[in-house]
Parts: C-alpha cells; sequence; structure tokens
C-alpha cells in the first residue's frame, strides 16, 4: 500500500511525527506534497527507472521525496547528510541524479555540488533560493496535488562502500506494476513477522539515509501506521517518545542500548514504556551482555535480524531463541545460507566460514561495477552472494557472527571502511605508508585508529598527529577520521605489497600470535 490509500481511508492520521517539535504530516500532507514533487520530477523529464537523490537531515519532509520517487518509478538515492562535498558529489553524480533535493542545514556543503554534478536538472533546497537552488516550499506549490496518471513504482538505490575504491549503488530490479499494485516487500515482513499494522506507532531513532532506517519507515507508512522520527538519537529523548507518543514498535542499533543502560537507573526507569511491543535491532552484533541487560529491562520483545542493503538474504531471531541460544544472528527467513572456506568448499556446521545466501538468482549488481558484482558472487554458483562476514550455522541451521572478512569497522552501528580513509591520508607528503583499522571502545564497539608510518628523517610527535587528524577531516566525513594515530617505523607489507592488516588489528584486541604467512 502507499500514502493514497490512507489519505482516502484516514487523511487527518499523522503519518510522520517530529519526535522533538511534535511537527506532523498527516497522510493527507503526505499524499499531496509526494504527488507535487512527482508532478515535478515528471515535468523534469524523469520517467521510469530514472534517478534522484536527497541530501538532507533527519526531517519529515524526507518522506514526501522519498514518497514521490516511489510513485514515479523512480530510484532514490539517500545521500549521508555527513559526508564532505567531494564525497557527496560523487554519489549523486554516480547516480546520475536529475533532480536532487537538500536543506538549509546543508546548505554550505550542498551549495559546492552543482559544478560537480552536471546530470542534475533541477536543485530545490529548503534554504530558499539561491543561484541554481530553487526554494523547495514556493517550487513545489507551483504543482497540481492530484497524482500522476501512471503512477510505476520506484524503489531506492543506496550506496555501501566496499573494503577498496568508491562507494558502490546497489541496483535492484524496480518492482513491477503501479504503486498500487506493487505493494512494499518491507511493509510484507514487517506485518507477516512484527505484527505492522495501521495501529502501529514507529519509533525511529537513526539517520533516514541509511538502508534500515528509510525501508522501516516507509514500509510503516505502506501499513498505514504513523513514524515518530527522532531528528537525531539521545538516550531520555528516545525513552520519552515511547512514553508520549505510546509507540508499539522500534528499531535500534547496539550501541543505542548500551548508552541508555549507561543511564542512571532511577534516570531511566522513570518512564511508562507499557506500549512498547517490539523493539528490533540490527547493524552490529549485539554485544551478549548488553543484549541480556536489554531483556532484562525491556522484558522478552527484542528482536534481531542480520542482512545487507544488497537484501541477498536475511535472518532473524525472536527473544525466546535467542535467550535460548545467545549471540546468534538467527535463521534464514530470505536465502539459503552456505558456509564456504576460502577455495568456495563448503564447510559442515560449527565450521567458521565466509557466509553465502542462496537465491533463486542474483538480486543485486553493483551500479556500473562489474567487477565488484562478480567479487560478491560465489565462483562456483553465481546465484550464491557473500557480503564479506565471517561465521558458523550450528546443527539447528541458526547462524553465528564470528567475524569480517574485509576489515570495515562498526562504529555504532555506522560502517567504516579503512580504505577510503588510507587512500585520503596518503596523499599527505609527510605519510609513507598508513593503515586503518578498528580498535576496541567499550560504548561503539570500534573505533577508528590510524597506524601511520612517516617518510624517512621525521620523526613522530603530537604536532604531526594533531597535523594528520586535522587533514583527514578535510578529506572525509568526520565520523569516519581516527580518533588516535600510532607511528610504525615500518608497516607489514607481504613482498607483493599487501598490506598485513591483521597484524596491526590484533595487537589492540589482544592477541599476540598473529604472524605473515
Amino acid at each position: 500500500m502507499y500514502p493514497g490509500k490512507w489519505a482516502a481511508e484516514f487523511p487527518d492520521k499523522p503519518a510522520v511525527i517530529n519526535s522533538a517539535t511534535g511537527e506532523t504530516v498527516t497522510y493527507r500532507d503526505l499524499n499531496d506534497r509526494s504527488n507535487q514533487l512527482a508532478q515535478l520530477m515528471y515535468e523534469a523529464g524523469l520517467r521510469r527507472g530514472d534517478h534522484c537523490a536527497i541530501f538532507m537531515e533527519n526531517d519529515v519532509r524526507y518522506f514526501e521525496f522519498v514518497w514521490a520517487a516511489f510513485r514515479s518509478g523512480l530510484y532514490i538515492t539517500t545521500v549521508n547528510q555527513y559526508l564532505t562535498s567531494e564525497e557527496a558529489a560523487y554519489i549523486i553524480d554516480n547516480s546520475e541524479s536529475e533532480v536532487v533535493v537538500t536543506s538549509a542545514k546543508l546548505s554550505e556543503v550542498a551549495e559546492t555540488l552543482p559544478e560537480q554534478c552536471p546530470r542534475v536538472k533541477r536543485w530545490l533546497s529548503t534554504a530558499g533560493a539561491s543561484g541554481i537552488f530553487e526554494d523547495y516550499e514556493s517550487t513545489i506549490a507551483e504543482y497540481p496535488k492530484g497524482p500522476l496518471a501512471e503512477e510505476p513504482a520506484g524503489s531506492v538505490m543506496l550506496y555501501s562502500s566496499g573494503t577498496t575504491g568508491r562507494p558502490k549503488g546497489i541496483l535492484r530490479p524496480l518492482p513491477e506494476g503501479g504503486i498500487a499494485e506493487a505493494g512494499s516487500p518491507v511493509g510484507a515482513l514487517q506485518q507477516a513477522i512484527w505484527g505492522f499494522g495501521q495501529d502501529t506507532i514507529y519509533l525511529s531513532p537513526a539517520p533516514l539515509y541509511h538502508s534500515a532506517p528509510i525501508g522501516f519507515t516507509t514500509g510503516a507508512h505502506a501499513n498505514g501506521g504513523t513514524v515518530v522520527m527522532m531528528p537525531r538519537f539521545d538516550e531520555i529523548g528516545s525513552l520519552r517518545a515511547i512514553q508520549d507518543y505510546k509507540v508499539t514498535h522500534s528499531q535500534w542499533v547496539p550501541t543505542m542500548f548500551s548508552r541508555m543502560l549507561k543511564l542512571d537507573e532511577k534516570e531511566r526507569s522513570g518512564f511508562d514504556l507499557s506500549s512498547h511491543q517490539v523493539a528490533i535491532h540490527a547493524a552490529a552484533p549485539c554485544p551478549k551482555g548488553v543484549k541480556q541487560q536489554m531483556f532484562d529491562w525491556w522484558g522478552p520483545i527484542i528482536y534481531e535480524y542480520y542482512g545487507g542493503t544488497e537484501l541477498n538474504g536475511l535472518t532473524h531471531v525472536t527473544p525466546e531463541a535467542w535467550l535460548e541460544k545467545p549471540g546468534t544472528v538467527g535463521q534464514p527467513i530470505l536465502g539459503i545460507i552456505h558456509i564456504c572456506d576460502e577455495d568456495g568448499t563448503e564447510l559442515p556446521a560449527g565450521e567458521s566460514g565466509l557466509v553465502y545466501f542462496e537465491m533463486d538468482e542474483m538480486p543485486f549488481k553493483y551500479l556500473k561495477d562489474d567487477e565488484k558484482t562478480k567479487d560478491a558472487q560465489h565462483f562456483k554458483h553465481p546465484n550464491w552472494s557473500a557480503l564479506g562476514d565471517v561465521g558458523y550455522v550450528d546443527e539447528d541451521g541458526f547462524l553465528y557472527l564470528t567475524d569480517r572478512a574485509t576489515f570495515m569497522i562498526i562504529s555504532g552501528g555506522v560502517n567504516i571502511y579503512p580504505q577510503e580513509i588510507e587512500d585520503a591520508m596518503i596523499m599527505h607528503s609527510k605519510v609513507q605508508d598508513v593503515a586503518v583499522v578498528g580498535v576496541p571502545n567499550e560504548e561503539m564497539g570500534e573505533e577508528v585508529k590510524a597506524v601511520v608510518q612517516l617518510i624517512p628523517g621525521l620523526e613522530p610527535s603530537d604536532e604531526i598527529a594533531a597535523e594528520l587528524m586535522a587533514y583527514a577531516r578535510e578529506h572525509v566525513a568526520h565520523y569516519k577520521c581516527p580518533r588516535s594515530i600510532d607511528f610504525e617505523d615500518e608497516l607489514p607489507r607481504l613482498p607483493t605489497g599487501k598490506l598485513y592488516k591483521r597484524i596491526l588489528k590484533d595487537r589492540y584486541w589482544g592477541k599476540t600470535d598473529s604472524k605473515i604467512v
């Protein structure tokens, strides 16, 4: 279903509420304004299969543009609000987006984008009209609130960086048929697994540009529920939102659990959470102790799933099953799991290897990157694909994740890819070699550390470390930047030139037996 159906049934029902301000968008508003944006993009020449993008912080208007794309047969790319100009421009240009919506809050970065994104036909901004940017409110007001004559179903095309190279656009086939008939795969999953429906009040505390938040919020809309959107996560604000808006369903990442648990007992126990029926978490493995404490606090309402933006497979575990098998991320509900060694040979239960999901056919490809698509596939089974995670299944078919084949860093539920940071820092004139690794952080799970080999003749110093950290902040988004820098006389590279990063990483994780092999 989509907002047009619910606007006809209950036009004044809240579709979106800003948890901090109470600002509300009704289903009538969401339907009308998404229609106006759809009309604008149609006039701009966009047709089924074309692309648009949104570069905006969490805002109730976010959903107007997403639903405009969904009811126009378009792919929409949600761009990380924390990216630098260079990073955001690459994604907008690579996605071949032709209409972009941005905001006043991000105007400093946004104003540098048009010269880097020549394919974009129209730029809209909540900051008002300026140069090539059109004022968002006055511009969409010029368009009719009625639907397009034809409303083919659209979808998202999100970006997921690999451990090397630029971010990759994850392209999946568009749904067949019109928006009214196509339904919502995420909405259907929500309904079947977690009981979403018209009475659902769904709390979304995470940034909307992420795959799960945008998927689950629009899925809640497809089910006719109300989305309570947090502008940004904060511990007390989350608990207050559950209480004040009588939230029934929510989704989290483990670091949010950790932060809420660290609140003073009296402070966090002073909220009425009785409406809360389902709390879902994903994005990173949750420490067993943290999850057990959440069960002790919230009761057996915590569900977990594991999967990627690629939607090449999905596992799920109920509260009851997790309590019986602590640490599992569940059994597959989409795809068939295969655990394989480095040679692609399938391993028996209990043995760790690369996690593959088998589907009837390959469900995605990386935009303009056949080589990366091929890398994700099993060399013997092209309909088996992997995300780079290592794990094992037990005798009952429950999956446990034990490592990541790549050295992706997961900090607070956010994926950070070392190669991108290394590629930026190696350009500094004082850096001879650099490795970026994830090191332990009690609150965030991992934090980013750079290990640097200086050019000959330079001695490490606090001043050079500060200079390198400042340089990194100029070239990559701040949340990706190293929290600290260590220096080494020489980094461990193989004769082939390959950096043996495991030796470095293991030092910080208390392992001392690593060696070059």
